[in-house]
């Protein structure tokens, strides 16, 4: 039973959690407007550690988060991973931010669920996923009244995330339906997914792996 450390520096949230498996032992986060990210990381990882009994020797292997998001944020939780990869001889895990957002979205079969992330004025990072396969790529995009019509059309949309709440007075369908809450990514929901890409040994070079910023935006051309 693999342990691993995860490590989600996205956006605003700081988050650390120790899994064994696929579920969470230890978890410690605070989501910062501040961007306390630099502060607070290495302390949460040996709270985590401390909580869940463990020591970095007990690690299996190490995961992040690689975006899109905050440059900062993102900087800071992969120059941490591969610090402690090299140092520790584990090798790294590298998860979409999008992907690890979209697994606090709601166990319903056949919809489609859009997590976003904010970037800037009305411009998001999106991707579209169905049953926690992503059905469409992750990108950029500014949010008009069209964004996603082609999903809306086919039934319910569901949107998560600190982007969605851009979404709420622009995109007016139907088949729309809004998180109540505004969530972030949590190393918490990191647990199922690291451990499926440590099963299969999918793991990146600790040497070359960079964050996905993922900067460009296009805008949708005048009719």
């Amino acid at each position: 039973m693999a342990i691993i450390l995860n490590l989600e520096t996205a956006t605003t949230n700081c988050s650390v959690s120790v899994s064994k498996e696929d579920k969470v032992i230890a978890l410690k986060e605070i989501n910062d407007k501040g961007y306390t990210h630099a502060e607070n990381l290495h302390v949460f990882i040996k709270e985590a550690l401390d909580s869940a009994s463990l020591s970095f020797l007990d690690i299996d292997a190490i995961a992040v988060s690689e975006g899109p998001g905050s440059y900062t944020g993102l900087r800071i939780g992969v120059s941490a991973a591969k610090g402690l990869c090299y140092s520790l001889g584990k090798p790294l895990i590298a998860l979409p931010t999008l992907s690890v957002l979209e697994m606090q979205s709601p166990e319903e079969d056949n919809i489609a669920v859009v997590p976003l992330l904010d970037a800037r004025r009305m411009e998001v990072y999106a991707a579209v996923y169905k049953n926690h396969a992503q059905i469409r790529e992750t990108k950029p995009e500014i949010i008009t009244s069209e964004s996603f019509l082609s999903y809306l059309n086919e039934g319910k949309v569901y949107f998560l995330g600190d982007g969605a709440e851009k979404c709420k007075g622009v995109i007016t369908h139907e088949n729309a339906v809004f998180q109540e809450e505004v969530c972030f990514p949590s190393a918490r929901e990191m647990a199922v997914l690291s451990n499926e890409k440590y099963k299969i040994g999918d793991f990146v070079d600790v040497a070359y792996f960079e964050p996905y910023y993922l900067k460009d935006f296009v805008t949708t051309k005048p009719k």
